[in-house]
């Protein structure tokens, strides 16, 4: 057994010593890797930033950025991810205020909307690497992703306490189909210019007809 010093303990009214200098060190190099990521990502897209440019953007070496993250995709996953949480939150506030099914779901389609088109350059990045990446990291981003489809399945479950809709539907089929919607009309945004609101009008329109075939 190891002795404990009484210097391992603050008397009574003596401060606690300081811990966890080197895990707040690692925490701000971290952060600065994470800036400097977003920002390249958004500017040069996935493929153009490279770990070189991240570390010089950071100031500091590639051997810095590599004790905080594995590899490229492990840093870009990271920002997804904490953009995603960020949306989740979003999204369940549009929800928690709506009257009806429709307003729910086109709330929380929209509020994704106008947060993505802040940063259109890095979703492109985004949509554009989920082709490429291993399947174990397809895995782990459907499963982070997950409060999304949620998101919209309590919408729907809402619908059919509600009695808007019928209760017989495939609520996981139709969360899918609206998601898969809801990602399309990025392209609308990429090649044609199309802003939040415009987006949100055609997302209503699809989430309408949809409705339309499973009401009570």
């Amino acid at each position: 057994m190891i002795a404990e010093s009484k210097s391992d303990y603050p008397t009574p009214g003596q401060a606690a010593p300081k811990r966890g200098v080197r895990a707040q060190a690692k925490l701000r190099t971290r952060e600065r890797v994470l800036a400097a990521a977003r920002s390249l990502f958004t500017e040069l897209g996935y493929e153009g930033a490279t770990i070189r440019h991240i570390a010089q953007a950071a100031g500091m070496s590639t051997g810095a950025v590599f004790a905080s993250f594995p590899d490229k995709d492990a840093l870009f996953e990271e920002i997804i991810l904490s953009d995603d949480a960020k949306a989740i939150e979003a999204m369940r506030a549009a929800t928690a205020k709506a009257a009806n099914v429709e307003d729910a779901l086109l709330g929380a389609f929209g509020v994704s909307y106008g947060y993505h088109l802040q940063q259109l350059p890095l979703l492109q990045a985004r949509i554009g690497c989920s082709w490429t990446r291993s399947p174990e990291t397809e895995m782990r981003m459907r499963e982070a992703r997950a409060p999304i489809r949620q998101v919209v399945l309590d919408a729907l479950a809402d619908g059919i306490r509600r009695g808007e809709l019928s209760a017989k539907i495939d609520t996981p089929l139709v969360a899918q189909m609206l998601q898969d919607v809801a990602t399309a009309n990025y392209r609308f945004a990429i090649y044609d210019g199309w802003g939040a609101e415009e987006l949100k009008t055609r997302m209503g329109d699809q989430i309408r007809l949809l409705l339309s075939g499973i009401k009570a």
